[in-house]
């Protein structure tokens, strides 16, 4: 199972086609991953389903703090490698340090990640 870590809200202003633009370009990688045939996953997939249910999506909110990158956190314990993707950002940097001090594979590009056996 590999976490695909990208941005999310940086450069972005928080403006929704932007976020959304960010979501797709993480899902076109794990579409990728998974024809790979890896399990990817993306904390947004997880993080944003919840954070309507809980009322609320807009980021830098009380509420999106609470659930947004703690699902990512969550679900990095559960993963085997992560891929970082796209520019800058300090979440998906995070992310990338976290991997690193659990042991686990990390993965600078698509290119870089091995097929599945």
């Amino acid at each position: 199972m590999i976490l695909v870590a990208s941005p999310y809200r940086s450069g972005t202003g928080d403006d929704p086609a932007k976020l959304d633009a960010n979501v797709r370009a993480m899902n076109d990688v794990a579409l990728t991953l998974f024809r790979a045939g890896h399990l990817p996953v993306t904390g947004e997939a997880l993080a944003l389903p919840l954070l309507q249910s809980a009322g609320g999506t807009l980021p830098g909110t009380p509420l999106f703090e609470e659930i947004f990158h703690p699902v990512a956190e969550r679900l990095l314990a559960r993963c085997d490698a992560v891929l970082r993707i796209g520019g800058a950002s300090a979440g998906a940097d995070m992310m990338v340090e976290r991997a690193r001090a659990q042991g686990k594979q990390v993965y600078a590009g698509l290119a870089d990640v091995p097929a599945a056996r």
